[in-house]
């Protein structure tokens, strides 16, 4: 039996798009037709306003840098064999904030506010998962 895996999303009807998406290259948000504010996870109703006239918009995929940590211990599989990694926060560039992972970048090169662009993670058997580099 595989050792179990923590990063191994689990989608589901509502989020079925979101993963389609994210496997063609694209990252998807929800946006709500009550406030006009985008918002990210996605759920099925606004976390702004509480309506649940939401829908789904592609996202620009630019974002800047908000903060970060370098994790260089991860017992976790399959963390471990990713360490050292950078675990980071980016404000998206239609305003909301999202947790996430840097990569291709060296860890003295990043900075506070960096320009980062979206490219996606894709393991044989696995969701594609949305990760930013410079």
């Amino acid at each position: 039996m595989p050792a179990p895996r923590y990063d191994v999303p689990e989608p589901d009807a509502f989020t079925r798009p979101y993963w389609d998406a994210a496997a063609e290259g694209h990252l998807l948000l929800r946006r709500c037709r009550g406030c006009d504010r985008a918002h990210h996870y996605p759920r099925e109703f606004c976390p702004h306003c509480w309506s649940e006239d939401v829908f789904w918009e592609r996202a620009s995929g630019r974002a800047t840098l908000y903060t970060w940590s370098v994790v260089h211990r991860n017992d976790l599989p399959p963390f471990g064999t990713r360490v050292p990694y950078v675990a980071a926060v980016v404000d998206l560039a239609e305003g909301p904030r999202m947790m996430t992972e840097v990569v291709e970048c060296a860890e003295s090169a990043l900075v506070i506010g960096m320009d980062l662009r979206v490219t996606f993670r894709q393991e044989e058997g696995h969701e594609a998962v949305a990760v930013f580099r410079p």
